[in-house]
């Protein structure tokens, strides 16, 4: 029921505990920055938070921090760093059933609602663009449809991508060099 993080060095693996408060550690996504530390997202499930976590570059030494604990909320976590350091993370509500999203981009976490339809945002997959935007795939279990949603705008735009049947679960997101969406 704890978090741990494994590094492979030339010779050997190095595992640590990151995070044992409890039941934690399901749903991660792992990225790491160009100065080489980990940046983890998580789900915990004894409280039912978003949690995050990032290495001060000593394997053995972690911060964490819980980022939302408004209800059941932290699932699918999909996390990545973007140019400038800034760390963005999509995950799902449980409790009021929506694609959310945070970052750390001003220099405090702040957090929004993605897609508020209903039953949304599981298997959220999270990807930067060169300039920095945002794009999330993600499963909208109500019609059981693959989703999409950026902020190329300045704010959120979601669409369905697929309705043919029940499409979009364990979604994967990524975008080549020309800043095209591959998902």
């Amino acid at each position: 029921d704890d978090l741990k993080y494994a590094v492979s060095t030339t010779e050997s693996w190095t595992i640590t505990t990151v995070d044992s408060d409890g039941d934690e550690g399901k749903y991660t996504s792992l990225a790491v920055n160009a100065e080489g530390k980990a940046h983890i997202s998580y789900y915990d499930d004894t409280n039912d938070d978003l949690k995050y976590a990032e290495n001060t570059k000593n394997p053995a030494s972690w911060i964490t921090v819980t980022l939302d604990s408004l209800g059941a909320v932290g699932k699918y976590t999909s996390l990545a760093i973007d140019t400038r350091g800034n760390t963005h993370i999509s995950y799902y509500d449980d409790t009021k059933n929506v694609l959310k999203y945070i970052t750390d981009a001003s220099s405090v976490w702040e957090s929004t609602i993605v897609d508020n339809s209903t039953s949304v945002g599981e298997y959220t997959s999270l990807a930067l663009s060169s300039l920095n935007n945002v794009y999330i795939s993600y499963y909208d279990r109500l019609k059981g449809n693959l989703k999409y949603a950026t902020n190329v705008s300045n704010s959120w735009v979601s669409e369905t991508l697929d309705s043919d049947g029940d499409v979009g679960g364990y979604t994967s997101i990524t975008l080549d060099s020309s800043n095209n969406v591959h998902i």
